[in-house]
């Protein structure tokens, strides 16, 4: 019964630093796309690649700088949670 708990908390954590990770990058899209939809609306612009490439800019420009918190989160993840599993501590 342990053994699923502790599989159960792992896999919590696992979904919490998925969720903690993609954050900035789902925040940046949705900055993006309600800020161009808005645009759109005002100006009566319906192109479909005005939506896509402000979206993708301003994604590749939060990941760029979220980059270096996203993998401190991820390599905390596996070395206080993963390979002590795997090791057997």
């Amino acid at each position: 019964m342990l053994n699923e708990v502790i599989f159960f908390d792992t896999l919590r954590q696992g979904l919490w630093v998925a969720a903690l990770t993609s954050l900035p990058i789902l925040s940046a899209a949705l900055v993006a796309g309600v800020g161009v939809g808005l645009f759109q609306a005002l100006t009566s612009i319906q192109e479909m690649t005005l939506t896509f490439v402000p979206k993708l800019a301003a994604i590749l420009v939060v990941f760029w700088m979220s980059m270096s918190f996203m993998t401190e989160t991820l390599i905390a993840f596996f070395r206080d949670r993963i390979i002590p599993m795997v090791i057997g501590g």
